[in-house]
């Protein structure tokens, strides 16, 4: 991975991860002041509690790709360490969709004369879910290339030995 990849990459993950504690923030502002009333239309303490957990979410899937360019900028991701942070990844993700469901059924009510608009909300949250499973389906081919690696470290202690 080259340089100016891994500056670019961190820099987006520095921008979106300061976006997001704004927007907890100014969510948590507004549920700690009730400065913002609501109108009656619709409850907003739980749409922002849900956005408190959502955005938490995402935080952790941004840290952990931190910490795989971190490893893969020093050449040590091919380890079991690495498994660590592609399974936090995958756990965001997963929450991710758990708090896009929340969404969906909190909204639904308001949708019974449009339900198609919660058909669609209901597929976002599944496209969510399989995000997670090609994440998942990564962190095999790393498993596999973890034991590759280990493999061709050890023919390759076999070979010193012999010579």
């Amino acid at each position: 991975m080259g340089r100016l990849t891994v500056l670019a990459l961190r820099a987006v993950l520095a921008v979106v991860l300061t976006g997001t504690v704004f927007v907890q923030a100014g969510m948590v502002w507004a549920l700690v002041s009730g400065s913002d009333p609501e109108d009656g239309s619709l409850p907003l303490t739980p749409l922002r509690v849900i956005t408190i957990l959502g955005m938490v979410s995402v935080q952790v899937a941004l840290v952990c790709v931190w910490r795989l360019v971190t490893m893969v900028r020093r050449g040590t991701v091919f380890s079991h360490a690495a498994f660590r942070y592609v399974d936090g990844v995958i756990g965001a993700i997963v929450a991710a969709a758990l708090v896009w469901f929340a969404v969906t059924a909190f909204n639904a009510p308001g949708q019974r004369d449009d339900p198609g608009v919660t058909v669609i909300m209901g597929g976002i949250g599944v496209a969510i879910l399989g995000v997670a499973l090609i994440v998942l389906v990564l962190r095999m081919l790393l498993a596999q290339a973890v034991a590759r690696d280990v493999e061709a470290a050890q023919m390759q202690a076999e070979l010193d030995e012999v010579i």
